[in-house]
C-alpha cells in the first residue's frame, strides 16, 4: 500500500512538471469538451460555472489533468480505484494486528479497574483532609489567642521587672555604699542608687505602691550615708590642694575630675552638703591661688628694674644744682625713659611663659616693670583659664570662678595700686596697655570670658596715668628754664634728643592702633619743643649759629623718626619742613658771610638791562672789583666754607647736602653775574678774570666726591 502510494505522489510531481513545461489555455480546453448525455441534465444548473472555472484555472492539480488530455469522469473513477485499493490494504493490515488490539483492549480496561479504586481511595482521602483543614483552623485561633497572652504577660513581666530592678535595693549594693572604698565601681553603685532614688520620687504610680513604703526607708538611710561619705571623701580631697608646693592643676585635673559624679550627687540628693562643699571648695582655692599671687609678686618685686622717677622728663636739666640733687643712674637705665629700644621685644614675647623668679633672681637680671607686668599677667590668665575649665566641668557653675578669684584680684590690684601710682615711666605704661589689648586677643581666642572685666578694668587705670605722665613731660617743656637748658653749644640738644625718641617710640607703638587721642597729644607736644627750640635758639647771638642750631636739632629729629620706622607721619613731614626752610636760610647766610658784595649786586642789580634809560647804568668800574675779588679768593673760600659747615653740623652727611646746596646756590649767583657782564657795553674786557663755569663746577664735584 505504501508503495502505492509512493507510486501516486511520484505520478502526482511528474503531472505537476509536466504542467509547468506545457502552456495550458483552459478554457479553450474546455471548449472542445463533450458531456455525455445524462438521464438528470434537465436538473443541473450551469449557472456559476465559468466563475468555479475561473477559480480552478490556478489549481495545479486540475491544471494537471486538463493537460494530459484525460476526461474529468476517468479520472475521478481512477481516483476512486486507487482509494478502494488503499481503504482494502488498511483493513487487511488491521485484520492481521487483531490479536494485539485485544491484548491492548484487555490491559486498558484493567487500568481503567485500576483507575476506578483509586478514584475511590483519593475520594475517601479528600474527605479526611477536608476534616483536618477544619481541625487545623481551630487550632490557629488557638494560637493566635495564645499569642496574644503571651505577648501581654511579655509586657507586664518587662515592666514587673523593671519595676522590681529599679525598687529593689541588692545587698551588693548596700555594702559597697555602706563600706566600699570610693573607686570607680561605688562611683558606678552610686549612679545606680541615683536612679533609685529618681525613681521613687518622679513616679506618682510608684509612690502610690505597697512595695515602696518596705524600700523606701532604706533609700533614705542609703542615700544618708552616700551623702556622708561623698563629703568626707571630697574635703579630704580639697584640703591636699592647701599643702604646700602642691601643683593645683594636676591635683585637679589627675584625681578631682576622677570623682566629679560625686559633685553631681551631691547636688541632685544633698543640697545642703553640695553647699558645703561648693563654699569648703571656693574658700580653699580662694585662699590657696591668693597666697600663690602675693608671693609671686613678691618674688617679681625684687627683679624690678627702676627706669623713671617725677624728674625724668624731657624738659628738665639733666645737671644736679642741687645740693641733695639725686646722683645720675647709668646712662643705659636712663635711655630707657625715652627711647623704646629693646623694649619693644616685649610685644613680641607676648604669649611665652612667665618668668620663674628664683631663676632670674639667680642670675640678678633686673627688668622693667612691663616685662613683669606681662609675666604677672601671663600667670593670671593661664591660672583663670585652667579654673575656668574645671569649675565648669566639675560643678559645673561658671559662678564658681568668680568667687573664686575674688581674693587674687584684690591681691592684683592691691599691687598695682601700689605700683601706678609710683611709676613715671610713660613707655612702660604704653607697653602695659599694649600688653593688656594683646591678652585680650588671646582670652577672645581661648574664648574665655572670665577675666573680661578685670582686663577692662586695668585698661582703664593705665590710660589716665598714661595722660598724666605724658602731661608732665609736655608741662616739662612748656614751663622749662630756657636759661638753664641753653648751653653754648650748636649741636643737637639733649632735650631735643629726648623728645625725638620719645616721639618715636609712642608713634611705633600707635602704629598698629591708631589711637586719634594718642596722636592729638603727640600733636602738643611737637607744638611744644617747637617753641623752645625756638626760645633756646634766639639765645645765641648770630642768626647763623641759631640756624645751624635749628638745623641740627631738626635733621637729629627726622634720623631718629626714621630709625624707629617709616611711622613718622605728620610730624616726621613737619620738621623736615623746617629743615628744609632753615637750610635755604643758611645757605643765604653762608654765602653772603663770603661772597656778600656779588650776591647784593646780583640781587640788586644783575636783573637790569643796561642798555636801558636808567639813571645808574651798570658800568665795568661797578663790576670790575667784584669779578677780581672773586677771581682771587673763590677756592679758599669754598675751603672755609667746607670747613665751616663741618665743624657746624654734626650729622656729616647732613653738611655735606647743605654745603653742596650752598655751592650750587653760588654757581647761579655766578652765572647770573657772567651774563650781566655779557650785556654791559666793553663788558668783554672782564673776560680774562672771569672764572669758567667749568671750573667750578670742578670745585663742586670735587666736594661732592666725599660723600
Amino acid at each position: 500500500m505504501s508503495d502505492d502510494s509512493e507510486n501516486i505522489v511520484s505520478h502526482s510531481f511528474s503531472e505537476t512538471n509536466d504542467a509547468q513545461r506545457n502552456v495550458f489555455d483552459l478554457g479553450a480546453f474546455v471548449g472542445d469538451l463533450t458531456v455525455e448525455d445524462d438521464a438528470s441534465s434537465d436538473d443541473i444548473s450551469l449557472e456559476g460555472l465559468q466563475q468555479e472555472l475561473e477559480e480552478c484555472q490556478n489549481d495545479d492539480v486540475v491544471a494537471n489533468i486538463l493537460s494530459k488530455g484525460t476526461k474529468l469522469r476517468e479520472h475521478t473513477k481512477g481516483v476512486e480505484n486507487n482509494l478502494r485499493k488503499v481503504e482494502l490494504d488498511s483493513i487487511q493490515d488491521y485484520i492481521t494486528e487483531s490479536d494485539n488490539l485485544v491484548s491492548l483492549h484487555d490491559q486498558i480496561r484493567d487500568c481503567d479497574s485500576i483507575l476506578s479504586q483509586m478514584e475511590t481511595l483519593l475520594s475517601g482521602f479528600q474527605a479526611e483532609i477536608g476534616s483536618i483543614s477544619s481541625d487545623i483552623k481551630i487550632l490557629q485561633e488557638k494560637s493566635m489567642d495564645m499569642g496574644l497572652k503571651l505577648k501581654n504577660r511579655k509586657v507586664a513581666e518587662s515592666k514587673l521587672a523593671k519595676f522590681v530592678e529599679d525598687i529593689i535595693v541588692p545587698p551588693r549594693m548596700v555594702d559597697i555604699i555602706v563600706d566600699g572604698e570610693v573607686n570607680e565601681e561605688y562611683m558606678r553603685t552610686l549612679e545606680i542608687l541615683s536612679k533609685k532614688l529618681k525613681f521613687v520620687d518622679v513616679d506618682p504610680m510608684v509612690k502610690a505602691s505597697k512595695a515602696l513604703k518596705d524600700v523606701q526607708p532604706e533609700l533614705e538611710k542609703l542615700r544618708q550615708k552616700a551623702v556622708s561619705k561623698a563629703f568626707d571623701f571630697t574635703v579630704q580631697k580639697l584640703y591636699a590642694l592647701r599643702k604646700p608646693k602642691t601643683n593645683i592643676q594636676i591635683l585637679q585635673q589627675s584625681v578631682l575630675l576622677k570623682y566629679k559624679y560625686i559633685i553631681s550627687f551631691l547636688k541632685e540628693h544633698g543640697k545642703e552638703v553640695y553647699s558645703e562643699v561648693r563654699g569648703a571648695y571656693i574658700d580653699t582655692m580662694n585662699k590657696v591661688l591668693s597666697a600663690h599671687f602675693r608671693a609671686y609678686i613678691q618674688a617679681l618685686e625684687k627683679l624690678q628694674l627702676d627706669i623713671a622717677t617725677s624728674s625724668d622728663l624731657i624738659g628738665v636739666e639733666t645737671r644736679g644744682t642741687g645740693l641733695f640733687s639725686r646722683p645720675r643712674e647709668p646712662l643705659k637705665n636712663r635711655s630707657a625713659v625715652f627711647a623704646l629700644g629693646e623694649r619693644i621685644n616685649i610685644l613680641k614675647e607676648i604669649d611665652e611663659p612667665a618668668l620663674i623668679p628664683h631663676i632670674a633672681e639667680a642670675s640678678s637680671t633686673k627688668y622693667p616693670y612691663e616685662v613683669l607686668f606681662r609675666s604677672l599677667q601671663k600667670l593670671l590668665m593661664d591660672t583663670a583659664t585652667s579654673e575656668y575649665h574645671f569649675s565648669d566641668d566639675f560643678f559645673g557653675e561658671e559662678s564658681i570662678f568668680y568667687e573664686i578669684f575674688s581674693g587674687p584680684f584684690a591681691v592684683i590690684d592691691e599691687h598695682f595700686s601700689s605700683i601706678l601710682p609710683n611709676c613715671y615711666d610713660a613707655i612702660g605704661l604704653m607697653l602695659m596697655i599694649r600688653i593688656i589689648h594683646q591678652h585680650q586677643l588671646i582670652m577672645s581666642r581661648r574664648r574665655i570670658p572670665c577675666l573680661d572685666s578685670y582686663l577692662d578694668k586695668v585698661n582703664i587705670s593705665l590710660w589716665p596715668r598714661f595722660k598724666m605722665v605724658f602731661d608732665m613731660h609736655l608741662n616739662s617743656l612748656r614751663t622749662a628754664n630756657v636759661k638753664t637748658l641753653w648751653e653754648d653749644d650748636v649741636h643737637p640738644h639733649y632735650v631735643m634728643r629726648r623728645y625725638a625718641e620719645f616721639t618715636a617710640s609712642l608713634i611705633h607703638l600707635n602704629f598698629e592702633y591708631g589711637d586719634g587721642q594718642l596722636e592729638l597729644s603727640l600733636e602738643r607736644l611737637r607744638m611744644a619743643i617747637d617753641d623752645l627750640l625756638i626760645k633756646l635758639a634766639k639765645n645765641f647771638p648770630k642768626a647763623k649759629l641759631q640756624t645751624v642750631f635749628l638745623i641740627n636739632n631738626y635733621d637729629m629729629t627726622i634720623a631718629v623718626l626714621k630709625e624707629a620706622g617709616p611711622e613718622g607721619g605728620k610730624i616726621q613731614m613737619h620738621f623736615e619742613e623746617l629743615l628744609k626752610s632753615n637750610t635755604a636760610l643758611f645757605v643765604e647766610e653762608l654765602l653772603l658771610e663770603h661772597f656778600g658784595d656779588l650776591i647784593k649786586f646780583v640781587k640788586t642789580r644783575a636783573s637790569e638791562d643796561p642798555a636801558s634809560s636808567s639813571d645808574k647804568p651798570i658800568t665795568i668800574a661797578e663790576v670790575e672789583p667784584l669779578i677780581k675779588d672773586f677771581a682771587s679768593r673763590w677756592k679758599a673760600a669754598i675751603e672755609l666754607m667746607h670747613k665751616d659747615v663741618i665743624t657746624s653740623f654734626s650729622n656729616f652727611l647732613c653738611g655735606m647736602e647743605i654745603l653742596r646746596a650752598a655751592l650750587t646756590q653760588l654757581l647761579l649767583y655766578y652765572t647770573r653775574l657772567s651774563d650781566c657782564i655779557k650785556r654791559i657795553v666793553g663788558g668783554s674786557a672782564l673776560n680774562k678774570d672771569l672764572v669758567s663755569i667749568s671750573s667750578i663746577m670742578y670745585e663742586i664735584r670735587k666736594y661732592s666726591r666725599t660723600f
